[in-house]
């Protein structure tokens, strides 16, 4: 969310290249990253669920600020806050801004209250996360992004004097940043980060006290017990944790930046590197989240290895479901021979072979 104003001076050689280097190495890693999360999730029939939908949509919005954001940002701070292109074009770049961020908050606070359900309520998990439900979450993800970006910013709703933004230059420089008033930045970030945090963080501290007791259970389960009960169980606690970790991320990221934003209109202007290093700051989340997904997550790493070697990923779905399947079996299948075993010692040799065949049909 740019709200940067113009700097004193201009930088120095050195100072752009730096900056350029370090920026563009931000904007590759965001882009390459956020790619390889799609194509991951598109390739791998293990990763196709209904909260991977959540994730997609989070590295799809994240990627779009890395393609249509983050470039024009890297210029204008290269240019010492001067805009090069026109008024319009600047307007739509900072409400793209907006609504991607916006995007990303949401998209994060949905996925916690997936992880929510998928754990405090496994048994009634696949018929609250339908979907459709999980349609209708995505669509108002991006009409509550929408309204916060470009309803405002197009009609002036988020200047002191309600007029449309970066209409006037500033010592001979045409600036563009996101103006705000008070009211602007109470709602914006009340209903868009404040709220959504404090709703995220309980979600996750319950979560993470039902997954303690739970994990407590697992050591005393049995192995045919395991294969269909536990296994899951362990499944959604992984992935608990990776998207608690994306969470965290997010707020070690964005906090400042909130606070800063919201102290600047609330209070009025404050420092021009303060406001241009946490705005960046925000910017790397987009970032951290594939790197935390392969560092956390086992499906996601293998995914991630077999897309840098160009092969097929493997196993999929139904193979999956089919080693689980044969295991059970093995296991029902042994449960039997070992009670067969001890009923063929009272038995004649003759009345014996009929149960060990009958049990092998099974």
């Amino acid at each position: 969310m740019n709200s940067t104003n113009v700097t004193d001076g201009s930088l120095c050689l050195l100072e752009k290249v730096l900056i350029g280097a370090v920026l563009t190495v931000l904007i590759v890693v965001t882009v390459c990253g956020n790619v390889m999360v799609c194509l991951a999730v598109y390739l791998n029939r293990r990763l196709r669920s209904l909260t991977n939908c959540f994730i997609v949509s989070l590295a799809f919005t994240d990627l779009l600020l890395g393609l249509l954001v983050l470039p024009f940002s890297a210029i204008y701070e290269i240019s010492s806050h001067e805009w090069l292109l026109n008024v319009t074009f600047c307007n739509v770049y900072v409400s793209l801004d907006v609504m991607l961020c916006t995007a990303s908050i949401l998209n994060l606070f949905v996925i916690s209250l997936d992880r929510y359900y998928a754990i405090t309520a496994p048994l009634r998990y696949s018929t609250v996360v339908t979907p459709l439900r999980v349609i209708v979450a995505l669509i108002l993800i991006w009409v509550v992004s929408l309204m916060v970006s470009f309803l405002p910013i197009s009609l002036g709703w988020n200047t002191k004097d309600m007029t449309i933004q970066n209409q006037i230059q500033m010592n001979g420089k045409q600036e563009c940043k996101l103006e705000v008033n008070t009211s602007y930045v109470l709602v914006d970030g009340l209903l868009t980060f404040y709220f959504p945090l404090i709703i995220m963080c309980t979600t996750y501290y319950r979560i993470f006290k039902i997954a303690r007791e739970q994990a407590k259970r697992i050591n005393h389960s049995t192995c045919c017990k395991t294969d269909k009960t536990i296994l899951p169980t362990v499944k959604e606690h992984k992935a608990t944790v990776t998207l608690a970790a994306v969470m965290g991320a997010f707020i070690v990221c964005w906090f400042p930046y909130f606070t800063v934003f919201t102290y600047r209109g609330v209070m009025g202007a404050v420092c021009d590197r303060l406001m241009t290093v946490v705005l960046w700051l925000g910017y790397a989340n987009s970032a951290l989240n594939p790197i935390l997904y392969a560092a956390l997550n086992r499906d996601f790493r293998t995914a991630y290895q077999r897309l840098l070697k160009c092969r097929r990923i493997r196993p999929d779905a139904r193979e999956t479901s089919l080693s689980h399947e044969m295991k059970d079996k093995s296991c029902h299948l042994m449960t039997n021979l070992y009670e067969n075993k001890h009923l063929e010692t009272h038995t004649m040799n003759g009345r014996a072979k009929p149960l060990i065949k009958e049990t092998i049909k099974r």
